[in-house]
């Protein structure tokens, strides 16, 4: 990625700063090298240069663990490791473990709206009123002007109500958050823009995409994720967690966040995903990601017109340049040529990027166990896919 510096970048940069508050923090000098294992026990140019990639994340201590996952179009799987699962007893990392997928949750969310788009539950371009009367309502803010797709790409003005929880993680880290209390933070907030007006990212959309689900189904949105998406996908290591779970189920490498700037790593693996809730509370592995987005994208989880809706963008360059966002997915250029569809997700303790090639020929999954701590880390992670897919 360019290293110019752009309106978009300088708030992405700010953005990082209040999301993380983990700069300078201390990391151990050592890190243990890259193992590998793959389904057909096949070595190859591309495994060296997945080696290089997951020691590079955590080369010098700064990042504890790295995870990636490879999947190619014949059927072949990769799974490569670097650092330690446990910074304390400096054991290894598990060979595709779960972890926090953070805001990938919003193509799954995406996804179970674009199903009932398809079964006539919904109307895409209906006003978020037809179904939540009287729910969405602040300054500059109303319902009746906001529809369903701009909630889902992110077009719809709504503030963001995170900026009222990442200063106060400790809070919230243990508490189970009601859907409704995350609305109330933003629309504590004048709107961003008028409906339509531009993209910028806000997770409150997202909040509202869960609700209404919940509304149209009257089933929970777990339920609904968990039977309408993970398992029409064949996911067996994925899920959107109960009320109340905070670990993480199986194997996985713990996480890590520092409470402010040069404190030490803490393990915050466990806590109460409620407050990403459909924005961002999944749990899933880099292998059963790749299997997700193939099946999203070869149009098994949608019809042909739902998936033609959800691959319909606009420009979202911050921090990617070329970058455009759909419904719930990301369209992002390859420096080999071409580009590929995915998302990827931030949460206190875990980082995941990937996606698919657009032919469905390479998908990579890539999690790190801590927040980034500045731009250039983000773009790392960004580098890392792209060298991952054009290898």
């Amino acid at each position: 990625m360019s290293d110019r510096t752009t309106p978009a970048r300088r708030r992405r940069a700010a953005t990082l700063t209040a999301l993380t508050l983990i700069a300078g923090v201390a990391m151990p000098a050592t890190y243990a090298t890259a193992t590998t294992t793959r389904t057909d026990h096949h070595t190859d140019s591309g495994d060296r240069t997945m080696r290089k990639v997951v020691d590079g994340l955590v080369q010098g201590g700064k990042r504890p663990a790295a995870l990636a996952g490879t999947r190619e179009g014949d059927g072949r799987t990769g799974a490569f490791t670097a650092g330690y699962g446990d910074l304390a007893a400096k054991s290894p990392v598990p060979a595709d473990g779960q972890v926090r997928i953070a805001s990938n949750t919003k193509t799954f969310t995406a996804v179970a709206v674009l199903q009932l788009v398809g079964e006539g539950t919904i109307g895409l371009d209906e006003p978020i009123e037809t179904y939540l009367p009287d729910l969405i309502r602040g300054e500059g803010i109303d319902g009746r002007n906001i529809t369903v797709r701009q909630l889902l790409q992110h077009t719809s003005g709504l503030p963001e109500y995170t900026q009222h929880i990442v200063g106060d993680f400790a809070s919230f880290r243990h508490r189970y958050v009601e859907p409704r209390e995350l609305l109330d933070l933003a629309l504590q907030d004048k709107a961003s823009f008028p409906p339509g007006a531009k993209w910028e990212y806000s997770n409150t959309n997202y909040v509202v995409a869960g609700l209404l689900l919940q509304k149209v189904t009257g089933r929970p949105v777990a339920e609904v994720i968990n039977e309408r998406v993970v398992a029409r996908a064949g996911l067996k290591h994925t899920y959107f967690p109960q009320v109340g779970e905070m670990t993480i189920r199986e194997k996985h490498p713990k996480g890590y966040h520092a409470d402010e700037p040069g404190a030490p790593l803490l393990d915050v693996s466990t806590q109460e995903p409620s407050w990403g809730w459909a924005a961002g509370a999944m749990v899933s592995t880099n292998s059963d990601m790749n299997r997700f987005f193939t099946a999203l994208l070869g149009g098994k989880l949608l019809g042909a017109a739902q998936l033609a809706e959800m691959k319909t963008t606009v420009p979202a360059e911050d921090p990617t340049p070329g970058a455009r966002y759909g419904l719930g997915l990301m369209r992002k250029p390859l420096s080999c040529g071409g580009f590929y569809w995915g998302h990827g997700g931030d949460i206190f303790g875990y980082e995941t990027r990937g996606g698919v090639t657009e032919k469905g020929a390479r998908s990579v999954n890539i999690a790190v166990t801590v927040l980034p701590t500045d731009l250039a880390e983000v773009e790392e992670m960004e580098q890392a896919v792209d060298t991952a897919l054009c290898r």
